[in-house]
């Protein structure tokens, strides 16, 4: 038993330190946007609120002291990251296909009319176009960095719910 908190302790480090990274991606976002000009779009504003969505989990999830919450959030975080891919291969398509949009006429709306938008235009407010192309950052586009880390987000904690299945506290009297 003994072990089995020492490695829920672990585990819930390491959903600190997830929730971490989120918010410095997060950040890294706004500085782009705020001191080198580069106005996001609204497949970027999605991606800001798949990153708080891992990072609000995790948070979460580092709070419980029970290998069935921790998993279950950990399980939102999973879909949260799954979403990011999405968003962020969506995005970097766009930018490699010539001629394509990423429909800004029909997300910009639906983007800027969530309330955060009105809470936080600054971070979530539609500003630019999926097809405009900033400078690589080490040879990588913004998008493209934000793919590897939803994969990376993704295969990480995929692997940990699939490591510790099998530490759940069963309810008493029923059988796994």
């Amino acid at each position: 038993m003994n072990d089995d908190n020492a490695l829920l302790r672990r585990e819930r480090g390491l959903l600190v330190l997830l929730a971490l990274i989120s918010l410095a991606l997060l950040g890294g976002a706004l500085y782009m946007q705020h001191y080198r000009s580069e106005d996001p779009c609204p497949l970027c504003i999605i991606l800001r609120y798949f990153f708080l969505l891992v990072a609000v989990f995790a948070f979460l999830g580092a709070r419980l002291s029970s290998w069935r919450g921790v998993r279950v959030l950990e399980a939102l975080i999973v879909l949260s990251s799954l979403g990011g891919i999405i968003a962020a291969a969506r995005l970097v398509w766009v930018q490699a296909v010539p001629n394509m949009s990423c429909g800004f006429d029909v997300l910009q709306p639906v983007v800027d009319g969530l309330p955060p938008a009105k809470w936080l235009p600054g971070v979530f407010k539609v500003q630019g176009l999926c097809e405009t192309i900033y400078p690589p950052i080490l040879g990588v586009s913004m998008p493209a960095w934000s793919l590897i880390a939803f994969v990376c987000m993704f295969v990480t904690v995929l692997s940990s719910l699939w490591r510790n299945r099998r530490r759940q506290v069963s309810w008493p009297g029923i059988r796994r």
